[in-house]
């Protein structure tokens, strides 16, 4: 995902969208990417997945306040519903995501 499309992806859906901001030089970002992948397709149709690369996409990591990675943000409705910093494991992301398909 990009800064261009950010609008049309995450805000516009019509369903809950977990978006994952990361950069290729962080170690607890790739730690944590095959998780978020994982749990991409057990949820899939129910929630959308977006990562965006904060060095190539500068614009909504600044926009969102983003200032540690890996950092996770929950958007319902085209707002924020809540924003996670830090590596979780498997069981507390599945978790958080089950709390935000309520």
């Amino acid at each position: 995902m990009s800064d261009g499309d950010f609008q049309k992806v995450v805000l516009e859906s019509d369903l809950p969208v977990l978006v994952d901001f990361w950069a290729p030089w962080c170690g607890p970002c790739k730690m944590i990417s095959s998780v978020i992948d994982e749990l991409s397709r057990e949820f899939d149709q129910r929630l959308k997945v977006a990562k965006i690369n904060i060095d190539d996409n500068p614009k909504v990591a600044s926009r969102y306040g983003i200032m540690s990675i890996p950092t996770l943000m929950f958007f319902k409705h085209g707002k924020v519903s809540e924003q996670l910093v830090g590596v979780l494991s498997r069981s507390e992301l599945k978790r958080k995501i089950e709390e935000h398909l309520q």
